[in-house]
């Protein structure tokens, strides 16, 4: 058995960026876990290139970075949220700074660059890695807070939920499952975009923090606007490793198979939004029946890439790529989810003892389509929001009793090797029929499809069995039982947030931000609101409004 307390003041989910400071911000008093369901640290947050969004230059303002951000967001914005990241994102860089963040500099001063739809020079970044510099800055810190403890490699199965409100969580970790109970829990659990065949996120960017809010009975919204970045990696058996837009910012050029530029057409051509990009790239690979087009680095120029771009280089070099001297293939990915579990300014969701921080929450921020590195900016703002949270409720403590699970069959390999098949089955589907472009007859027959590969999952023994584990119980598994648990439970969230996703985007019959239907390609005013899913209700649409 793990000799873990049962009882905490705050469990926070997710070891990337927004649930690192999180748990940094949480008033000091506080008890606090630190729950992660990989054993090392491969957070989206890690992987992020480009940068970190702030109003730092004398010739740059508040109100341009916010008018940027709102006119990215295609009408979806909620405008007090813009106006709290753009305002507080400042002193968030000095926070960061105070961490130990290790930012570029030009002259002394914190260097700047370009990005998509921004018009101002205010993305800061440490080379070409600021997300893993953050994640390394940040993990130095939470590891030295009183009163916290991390917990690797455990994986959050469900909420807890009595009397409407959340008293914590079930885990499994270390072969015991188990309910920990407290006062508040915090999800900061990423985004959905490994639901895609073709991605860029880690392959725990599964949406599970989604799946486990809308079990709970939080409210959902806006999970059809996903936005696809253009430049992906891509070569054959290669993971799709993303091409910063900031190469583009500092002058690399995408080429078709013609050696023409595929997006001359669009007002901003190479530094478009990133919706309007990734539809050119998509047609032009549509009509010159490619699998790729080319991103030419060589206008940059071989110092700048080498001094601010050296982990993509690297990247390159690996699968042996020279970008230095020739074009490589990208193609559009799935990259970040501006829909999730709505939160307020204050980052709590619709349940009384819930909060959310990062991709896996809808904050208003990002609206129909994220205006570029305004992502890690928005874990910082409303992860700093939790420093005044409420002090959580006296709990009575939670005395579990070892029960064991028995009577069940043991999985064999090949109900192993079913559920890895159904796996990528779910995410072809996914890019199939809610990619870059989507129709309505295509959403409807994945639904179906979708169906049929629930009934494959849909009555695991297992997977009952975990759910309907009493709170004052716990129990010992040996390896094969928790992996099987881990991979059916996987496998059973992404079910529940793909058919959320495709419902969505089956719901919004117009094109908007990230969200495009080739069967309504044009906004309509009646669709400026937000599309919001609550369990056992029908998918509606609601005002534009932050949540009071």
């Amino acid at each position: 058995m793990v000799q873990l307390p049962s009882n905490w003041d705050v469990i926070v989910v997710g070891g990337g960026a927004a649930g690192l400071m999180a748990a940094l911000e949480l008033p000091a008093e506080l008890r606090v876990l630190l729950l992660s369901k990989d054993h090392a640290p491969r957070s989206s947050s890690r992987w992020a290139q480009g940068g970190i969004a702030a109003v730092t230059n004398a010739d740059d303002s508040f109100a341009s970075h916010r008018d940027d951000t709102l006119r990215a967001g295609g009408g979806l914005c909620d405008p007090p949220a813009v106006e709290l990241l753009v305002r507080e994102a400042p002193a968030c860089v000095e926070r960061l700074l105070e961490l130990g963040m290790d930012f570029d500099r030009h002259n002394g001063s914190l260097s700047t660059t370009l990005e998509a739809a921004h018009s101002h020079r205010r993305v800061l970044h440490a080379q070409d890695r600021t997300g893993g510099a953050l994640v390394d800055a940040l993990e130095r810190r939470v590891l030295q807070r009183p009163g916290l403890v991390r917990l690797q490699g455990a994986l959050a199965l469900q909420l807890w939920i009595e009397a409407g409100r959340c008293c914590g969580l079930q885990m499994l970790h270390a072969g015991t499952l188990r309910w920990l109970q407290a006062g508040a829990v915090v999800l900061a659990t990423g985004g959905g975009g490994h639901l895609y065949a073709n991605t860029t996120n880690p392959s725990q960017a599964s949406g599970d923090g989604i799946a486990m809010a809308w079990q709970a009975g939080a409210e959902i919204r806006d999970l059809e606007f996903v936005q696809f970045h253009p430049t992906a990696l891509m070569l054959p058996g290669a993971p799709h490793f993303l091409i910063s837009e900031a190469v583009r910012g500092e002058g690399a050029r995408l080429l078709d198979g013609r050696g023409g530029s595929p997006v001359s057409q669009l007002p901003g051509a190479d530094l478009a939004p990133r919706d309007a990009v990734s539809r050119a790239l998509v047609q032009c690979m549509r009509e010159q029946q490619l699998e790729h087009v080319w991103l030419d680095l060589r206008p940059v120029g071989r110092e700048r890439l080498e001094q601010q771009f050296p982990t993509i280089l690297g990247r390159c070099r690996e699968l042996g790529l020279e970008p230095t001297s020739t074009p490589i293939p990208v193609a559009p990915a799935a990259h970040y989810w501006m829909g999730g579990v709505h939160t307020n300014a204050m980052a709590a969701t619709t349940i009384p003892g819930l909060y959310a921080v990062g991709e896996v929450a809808s904050t208003g921020v990002h609206g129909a389509n994220r205006l570029a590195s305004n992502s890690l900016m928005e874990c910082l703002v409303f992860a700093r929001q939790l420093r005044q949270i409420e002090q959580p409720p006296a709990l009575t403590p939670l005395n579990a009793s070892h029960q064991p699970i028995s009577g069940l069959p043991v999985p064999t390999g090949e109900q192993f090797r079913q559920l890895e098949r159904t796996l990528q089955d779910l995410r072809s589907l996914c890019w199939q029929v809610a990619g870059v472009e989507r129709q309505g007859s295509q959403l409807r027959q994945g639904l179906k499809q979708l169906q049929r590969l629930r009934q494959q999952i849909q009555q695991d023994r297992w997977l009952e069995a975990t759910a309907a584990m009493a709170p004052w119980h716990s129990t010992s598994l040996d390896a094969t039982e928790c992996a099987w648990i881990s991979h059916a439970h996987d496998l059973r969230q992404r079910l529940v947030v793909t058919q959320l996703l495709l419902e969505a985007a089956l719901f919004r019959q117009e094109s908007r931000g990230g969200h495009f239907r080739v069967d309504a390609p044009a906004a309509q005013p009646f669709w400026r609101r937000h599309s919001v899913q609550r369990r056992h209700q029908p998918i509606s649409t609601e005002a534009v409004a932050p949540l009071s």
